[in-house]
């Protein structure tokens, strides 16, 4: 028997359980599809049977940033971060988060949009966030200096656990403290 031949016994569910336990970076359907051979439609009932199988374990299988990948859940990070400790400096300072939260809401934007929100100069903000790759040009604005419009990136997707930006609280869920 030849290894095609032993492949085509090999239950898909596994075959993409093994691929998405390997990943760094969460896989879309599409990408994780031309890998094992399969359609996005053949995937999305063995990526929910998974999920299922996966409730209250120590692991997830989660949409982020558009695509799929296994996380420890977060109750279990304090462990997990023994192996694999979280990347040095990818904490954010209360300036990078309120300007992140802008660009995001508010996307795409320039930095004068952005400065007039906080109240205060940006310029170093977005170079720090550019630098991490949270946020991205985005053309520039039709307007005297045709400065650049900046967005949010998969990297600031997958940072924050969001599948996508629908995933962000509505601005009144965030006024009202909840």
């Amino acid at each position: 028997m030849n290894a095609n031949e032993d492949e085509k016994d090999l239950p898909l569910k596994n075959v993409v359980e093994a691929v998405l336990f390997v990943t760094p970076d969460p896989l879309p359907l599409r990408k994780l599809g031309g890998i094992v051979g399969a359609s996005p439609d053949e995937l999305k009932p063995i990526i929910r049977r998974l999920q299922l199988e996966y409730e209250g374990r120590g692991v997830e299988l989660a949409l982020v940033a558009g695509g799929y990948r296994f996380y420890s859940r977060p109750e279990y990070a304090r462990w997990a971060e023994k192996i694999l400790p979280v990347e040095k400096g990818s904490r954010l300072s209360r300036a990078a988060v309120e300007t992140l939260a802008i660009i995001a809401y508010c996307q795409p934007v320039t930095r004068v949009a952005v400065e007039e929100v906080r109240g205060v100069k940006c310029d170093s903000v977005l170079k720090t966030l550019l630098e991490k790759k949270f946020i991205a040009t985005h053309g520039r604005e039709d307007a005297p200096g045709r400065p650049f419009r900046y967005r949010t990136t998969k990297k600031f997707l997958q940072h924050f656990g969001l599948a996508g930006l629908d995933d962000l609280p509505s601005l009144e869920e965030t006024d009202s403290g909840t």
